[in-house]
């Protein structure tokens, strides 16, 4: 018994069609846009706020501070709307959360500021930086999360 595939015609290589690689469209594609643009927005309202709020040398940097906390605070009101109300589009989670919310805040900014403090004689200050916003953005985390979720049983209730 033969199956349909086994008598096959070996045709010439000119002929055969060539092998056919997924659009990147289909793929990763629109994800990878969706951060870029969204990455570009978030970093810009970063710098405007760099821009209103300069930091002087040696000084706590609160500008990079409260946008650290600020990010994390949305970020954990996002999750739970994005996760637990509404059936959001695939892209909004990657332009908004990890694009937009990923430029604003800074983790990168708040490591070298802790290096230019200590750097410049301000270890203390650096110090206290380094625990202030890691404390801060965990506890804006919770408190967005918890907060989020008070008001959607609330609306619930009604």
């Amino acid at each position: 018994m033969t199956t349909p595939h086994s008598e096959t015609v070996d045709e010439p290589a000119e002929l055969r069609a060539p092998a056919r690689r997924p659009s990147v469209w289909r793929g990763q594609g629109p994800a990878v846009v969706a951060v870029s643009v969204g990455g570009a927005l978030g970093a810009s309202a970063r710098y405007g706020a760099s821009l209103l709020w300069p930091t002087h040398t040696g000084g706590f940097p609160w500008t990079t501070f409260w946008v650290n906390v600020v990010g994390c605070f949305v970020i954990g009101a996002f999750m739970v709307v994005i996760t637990e109300v509404w059936a959001a589009h695939r892209l909004v989670r990657p332009f908004f959360g990890t694009g937009v919310l990923g430029g604003f805040t800074t983790f990168s900014t708040y490591a070298v500021d802790i290096q230019r403090l200590v750097d410049t004689g301000h270890p203390r200050t650096g110090l206290a930086y380094l625990a202030a916003t890691l404390v801060a953005a965990l506890a804006a985390v919770w408190l967005a999360v918890t907060c989020a979720r008070r008001v959607l049983a609330w609306r619930r209730r009604r």
